[in-house]
């Protein structure tokens, strides 16, 4: 790792720093969710259990922390195709990491306002996470198409746009089950045999 500002080998960071800012992503995600972008960043932390200036050390500023929440979300779920391709059958793969995507879309719904929020908007931030989307179902898709116990014949994102309203029908009561219904009916709807 190289910080390119100085040109020198960039410090990883300690693992207890690391730690926190893992702790304040979820903290404020589940804050967010809540109370949109009106959270208090001092009650983030305090719940966190760290201090305000470790928040502001990790995130100087609430748009920083929301754009972080949201890239660290789309992360692990881009990182989450990788892992359940290396342990699972294609199609077993594939359809846990649709029900992955619907918690996704979930939160990132429940954080719709704070996105929305960011100032000089989230074209950006929404292109730069579609374009990991696309490559981590396509990973999926080209895998259980190349076992043959799938025919994919159409586009891989209309799959998750299919997907983007199974996320509603999993916030509400008996939502968990009825998404996970959707995602076997789409499952179904795109495999070879029966």
């Amino acid at each position: 790792m190289v910080d390119e500002a100085k040109g020198a080998p960039a410090r990883r960071p300690r693992a207890d720093a690391q730690r926190n800012r893992i702790r304040l992503l979820e903290t404020a995600k589940a804050a967010f969710a809540e109370k949109g972008p009106g959270a208090s960043l001092d009650e983030i932390a305090r719940t966190a259990g760290v201090g305000a200036g470790t928040l502001y050390r990790h995130f100087p500023t609430r748009d920083a922390l929301i754009e972080a929440v949201y890239r660290n979300e789309t992360e692990q779920l881009v990182a989450a195709a990788t892992r359940l391709a290396g342990t699972q059958s294609p199609t077993g793969a594939l359809r846990e990491w649709l029900l992955l995507f619907v918690e996704y879309m979930s939160a990132k719904q429940g954080m719709y306002e704070a996105l929305n929020s960011i100032v000089g908007g989230t074209s950006e931030l929404y292109s730069a996470s579609t374009e990991q989307m696309k490559r981590a179902i396509a990973e999926l898709i080209d895998r259980a198409v190349a076992s043959g116990d799938v025919r994919l014949d159409i586009d891989p994102l209309d799959l998750l746009r299919a997907l983007a309203g199974v996320a509603n029908i999993g916030a509400g009561p008996d939502g968990k089950r009825a998404a996970k219904r959707m995602v076997d009916i789409l499952i179904a709807g795109i495999r070879t045999q029966a």
